[in-house]
């Protein structure tokens, strides 16, 4: 029998028919590697494309209102003053206690009293994601949130959506069935694409490889796919993170963490070994010449700055992190993933989402429980 709760919420993922006028984003400035200078040189980049944008600058007075006037946003700023900050090496445990007063916690709050629609933070993720579960709160019926990240793709679009990259190394089939309904809504609004195609990762592509709490999120998830407008495309592989076979990878926060490193690792290296061969000899440094323009091309198409942000979902509100050793061009890249959220209603269309999700796990245990004569 259809799931109506969740075909019903399909229709709420919808592309906006008008983005949302006057979006607020909320911006950590102090956090990340290279300080306010790369996070206001980000603010200022989106603020010349984006006339309908104001921003919520949290961190130190003095050092911000300098960069605001270097830039000349006094008239698309607003500057929160905090002089607490997190940083990298602080646990999220000290965090959670002792952050209050703090860029991160402050950046927080204004989404969380309705100032602003999404949280930016270029800081320490296990800091931000604690003090988002903490202030925000999980939306009803997620048990564990998950960071969602675009991975480059042979797609229409670019991108895959790969979720969780770190937010807990665990998850159990529900959960998956969750990170596979909130990637849907992500690949939707983020994406633009229409009718997503969900992978769960295991290691093959056999119905029978895997951990049992991976064949049975499969069966889930393939149950509610109809009901939930996307296509269960059965069981991915690392080679296919990059395909054109599926648009949403599930899995849990371990194994999407270690693969997420491992590609920026990879493309470093290849990177590095290319440069490598071009200098290599008189020749080789000709051949780079004749070649600039192939290689500025797929530079600028494997730079990760360019697809920088990680969503958290499954919280009442939005929050974007943006690498920690992001410059201007990579804040500003998470900045814009920010607006398209905001002006797409993201979070709304997400508990929307969510909030069909229980009875969906509810029909599908009834099934599973059903077949086996329980």
């Amino acid at each position: 029998m259809q799931d109506t709760s969740v075909s019903e919420t399909a229709a709420v993922d919808a592309p906006a028919a008008a983005p949302t006028s006057h979006v607020v984003l909320s911006v950590d400035a102090m956090g990340g590697d290279l300080g306010p200078a790369a996070v206001v040189a980000g603010v200022a980049k989106v603020a010349q494309s984006m006339s309908d944008v104001q921003f919520l600058l949290h961190g130190r007075s003095l050092d911000l209102t300098r960069l605001v006037q270097r830039y000349k946003l006094e008239d698309r700023v607003t500057i929160r003053p905090c002089d607490g900050v997190v940083t990298m090496d602080d646990r999220p445990s000290q965090v959670m206690r002792h952050g209050e007063g703090t860029s991160m916690w402050s950046a927080i709050e204004a989404v969380r009293s309705g100032e602003a629609t999404v949280v930016v933070s270029c800081g320490n993720t296990g800091a931000l994601m604690a003090l988002s579960v903490l202030r925000l709160r999980r939306l009803p019926g997620v048990n564990r949130p998950a960071i969602a990240c675009l991975w480059p793709s042979r797609n229409p679009a670019g991108f895959n959506v790969m979720l969780d990259v770190g937010a807990d190394v665990k998850a159990e089939a529900n959960d998956l069935l969750q990170y596979a309904l909130m990637g849907v809504s992500y690949a939707r609004n983020g994406l633009d694409v229409a009718r997503p195609r969900v992978g769960v990762m295991n290691v093959g592509t056999e119905e029978h490889k895997g951990r049992a709490e991976l064949r049975q999120a499969l069966d889930m998830i393939s149950d509610v796919a109809e009901a939930g407008q996307f296509d269960c495309v059965g069981f991915v592989e690392g080679s296919d993170l990059p395909s054109d076979r599926v648009d949403v990878i599930v899995t849990d926060g371990f194994t999407g963490n270690v693969a997420l490193k491992t590609g920026e690792g990879t493309a470093r290296l290849v990177a590095d070994m290319l440069r490598a061969s071009y200098k290599a000899t008189p020749l080789s440094r000709l051949a780079a010449l004749v070649s600039l323009g192939v290689i500025r091309r797929l530079r600028k198409r494997m730079d990760p700055r360019r697809v920088n942000g990680g969503v958290f979902l499954g919280l009442n509100g939005t929050v974007v992190k943006s690498h920690g050793a992001s410059d201007g061009t990579g804040v500003a890249a998470a900045l814009e993933l920010a607006v398209q959220l905001a002006r797409s209603e993201f979070s709304t269309r997400l508990a929307a989402r969510v909030a069909g999700a229980a009875d969906a796990m509810a029909a599908a245990a009834a099934k599973a429980a059903a077949g086996t004569g329980k």
